[in-house]
């Protein structure tokens, strides 16, 4: 079971993924170019993740060294599904109506789309 992550512990994790290990200063630099939360707020953010078990440290020297205990592409999935269960009733089918529809697709947009689901056609999985 994986950890139910907030939006603020998103961007967290957005950056620690992005890195084999990274210290809580690397993570306040990255973050303070993207948003304009205080080094204790992230601080605390952190704390959220190592207590969700989310992520783990090592420690070398004084410094400590995040790293992440879930998959990017595990939590990304399990996102995907608790959204389109919570917005559109379990239905993929609904949800990719409702985007292609809202959504102006180039033509480029439009043949990877049916590269996508050709491959999976001609897999089975559809």
């Amino acid at each position: 079971m994986l950890p139910k992550i907030s939006d603020a512990e998103w961007e967290v994790m957005k950056i620690i993924w992005s890195s084999s290990k990274i210290t809580s200063s690397e993570i306040i630099n990255e973050l303070n170019d993207k948003s304009k939360w205080t080094s204790s707020t992230i601080k605390s953010l952190i704390n959220r993740l190592l207590n969700k078990k989310a992520i783990s440290f090592e420690k070398k020297s004084k410094e400590y060294f995040y790293y992440s205990l879930v998959s990017e592409k595990e939590c990304i999935k399990e996102e995907s599904e608790s959204f389109v269960n919570r917005v559109f009733n379990g239905s993929f089918n609904s949800m990719f109506v409702n985007f292609v529809k809202s959504e102006s697709l180039s033509e480029e947009d439009i043949e990877e789309l049916r590269q996508i689901l050709n491959t999976s056609k001609n897999r089975g999985e559809m």
